[in-house]
């Protein structure tokens, strides 16, 4: 007896493998929009932070929206002051996404990250999201950031 397995084409189009880059484009583009138009420097205008609701304590997302905000208006130094991490994390995440859209566009995967490099990367990134998270709610953290 012989089954017949169906294998899906390995190559797809190039509009199909635009489609999430660009699609992730256009939401992020539309919701720094939103936050241009409507200011998040405004108590609650975006609603409110479950961890701080929590815990009192400023998150490491705490500020990212004002920091859009005000890249938007093209206060990069305000935006440092709303949250500093994400600021300085934008020229790492416009890298990634020229990347996904470079493969996205000719088709070839490229070089990968070793599958060793995968955890210690999440465990520094760990570190650091918990390292800003207790630097910006000390006094000298606290001195930097505006909320």
């Amino acid at each position: 007896m012989t089954i017949a397995v169906r294998v899906p084409a390995s190559t797809t189009t190039r509009a199909h493998r635009l489609r999430q880059p660009v699609g992730t484009a256009a939401v992020l583009g539309l919701a720094t929009l939103a936050l241009r138009l409507r200011d998040p420097h405004r108590h609650g205008s975006w609603g409110l932070c479950p961890f701080k609701a929590i815990t009192g304590w400023d998150c490491p997302l705490c500020g990212g929206l004002r920091a859009v905000n005000d890249l938007g208006h093209g206060r990069l130094i305000d935006a440092a002051h709303s949250n500093l991490l994400f600021v300085a994390s934008i020229p790492l995440l416009v890298a990634l996404w020229a990347l996904w859209l470079r493969r996205g566009w000719t088709g070839q995967l490229g070089p990968r990250l070793p599958v060793r490099a995968v955890r210690p990367l999440l465990v520094a990134g760990a570190v650091l999201l918990l390292a800003f998270t207790v630097y910006r709610n000390t006094p000298w953290g606290a001195a930097w950031h505006v909320v």
